[in-house]
C-alpha cells in the first residue's frame, strides 16, 4: 500500500505504510500533529498531539499531557480521503512527514486549493 497525494502537479505516490500531518493552527499558532496509518484502501488516525489549548483545540477526555503536547487516540473511522486545504492564514501550508523527510503540502507556492491524500496500491 502506498500514499497518493494529488495535487495542483499531478499526483505523486509515497511507498509508506504511515505518516505524520503537522500544521500550525492559523488563530492560536501553535502546532498540531496526527499520525495516520494506510492501508486497505483507507486512511486511519492512530495518535492527535497539540501543543496547547485555545480557540477550536480542546482535547477529548482522555487526553494527557505529555512535554510538549496534549495527546489523544482519536476515536473515528477509516476515511477513504484526506483533503489539506491551502490557506492564506497558514502560507507555510501543512507539514507531511513519513520515514524521515518531510515536505509541505497545500502551502503558499501549490497552484491547487486542495491537496488529496489517499490510499493507493
Amino acid at each position: 500500500m502506498s500514499l497518493c497525494l494529488a495535487t495542483g502537479a499531478g499526483v505523486v505516490r509515497l511507498a509508506v505504510s504511515t505518516f505524520t500531518l503537522a500544521w500550525t493552527h492559523s488563530v492560536e499558532k501553535t502546532r498540531w500533529e496526527e499520525d495516520w496509518a494506510v492501508g486497505r484502501g483507507m486512511l486511519a488516525i492512530q495518535e492527535a498531539r497539540i501543543e496547547g489549548l485555545g480557540a477550536g483545540m480542546e482535547t477529548p477526555p482522555g487526553a494527557v499531557k505529555d512535554g510538549r503536547f496534549w495527546k489523544w487516540r482519536p476515536n473515528v473511522e477509516p476515511v477513504p480521503e484526506l483533503n489539506l486545504r491551502r490557506s492564506d492564514a497558514v502560507p507555510e501550508g501543512w507539514m507531511l512527514c513519513a520515514e524521515g523527510a518531510c515536505r509541505r503540502v497545500a502551502d503558499a507556492s501549490e497552484t491547487a486549493d486542495v491537496v488529496s491524500l489517499r490510499a493507493c496500491d
